[in-house]
């Protein structure tokens, strides 16, 4: 308590600096004010307690300072959260788009018709000459055009799909998929399949892969496939590369010419049956 002592007396010394040794009331008597002046420095102070006091304030300021510091670090990695999600989406939709145009342009490419030609062999001894045909190789869509029964349509019909013709056409028709034929056909038409069910057809049946013509199906003109089954009636010579199936309920006006041909009992066949593309060398047997 020496420290304490010492500033008393210092303190003692300064106030009675400041302030004259005898004060005067209104009547001019001396008043000693010495005993007025409550001495609290003879007080013994609690050092621990006002340690611990300044000890609870810096914890205070620190837990605030820790407090302000984490708001901070939580609202910065928001933030940064929001940052990464707005990139994420950003790529998402940089990624469709890509993926969009991509499928554009195929389908774009896919709408360009590549066509072959195809010229059959000659024709057999009654001189009747196969016209030379063009076969599409071209990728077909999953478009499907329906021309429906009460539709009747005059000019050519082009699609990079598949056509279902219920109606009627007056004109050549081309598509890279499949044609249904279940109508009226007055014209050529150019596939990558064939199939007439109850159909009626006027003109030349060119397809890459197989003619099928159903039971009840009349077609008059040629058929250039790689596959063939007749159920129906066909007055027109048919050039396969493939095998030909006659089946029973078959007419066929005209000549054949296949790597094999399967008639079946009751089909009816007024032409030339000859297996051109077959692979066993006719003259070599009989040389």
């Amino acid at each position: 308590m020496g420290f304490f002592k010492e500033f008393k007396d210092d303190f003692s010394d300064a106030v009675n600096e400041l302030v004259p040794e005898a004060n005067y009331d209104d009547s001019n008597e001396n008043l000693d004010t010495s005993d007025d002046m409550v001495d609290t420095l003879d007080e013994e102070i609690d050092v621990d307690n006002e340690l611990s006091k300044l000890d609870g304030l810096f914890e205070q300021v620190s837990k605030k300072v820790d407090n302000n510091e984490t708001i901070a670090v939580t609202d910065k990695a928001e933030s940064e959260d929001k940052k990464a999600d707005k990139k994420d989406k950003k790529d998402r939709k940089d990624k469709k788009d890509k993926k969009a145009d991509k499928k554009s342009d195929k389908k774009e490419n896919n709408s360009m018709d590549s066509f072959q030609t195809f010229t059959p062999n000659d024709t057999t001894s009654d001189n009747t000459q196969t016209t030379a045909t063009t076969i599409s190789t071209a990728a077909a869509s999953d478009e499907n055009a329906v021309i429906t029964k009460g539709m009747t349509i005059t000019g050519n019909l082009e699609s990079t799909g598949s056509i279902n013709v219920e109606g009627t056409i007056n004109g050549d028709i081309t598509c890279n998929g499949k044609l249904v034929i279940t109508g009226l056909v007055e014209g050529n038409s150019n596939s990558a399949e064939f199939f007439a069910d109850s159909a009626r057809v006027v003109g030349e049946v060119n397809t890459s892969g197989t003619a099928k013509v159903g039971v009840g199906s009349v077609v008059v003109g040629n058929i250039v496939a790689t596959s063939a089954v007749i159920a129906g009636a066909v007055k027109g010579d048919i050039d396969v590369q493939g095998p030909v199936v006659v089946d029973t309920s078959a007419v066929v006006v005209g000549n054949i010419k296949s790597r094999s041909v399967q008639i079946n009992n009751g089909a009816v066949i007024e032409g030339f049956c000859s297996q051109t593309y077959s692979d066993v060398d006719v003259e070599g047997v009989f040389g």
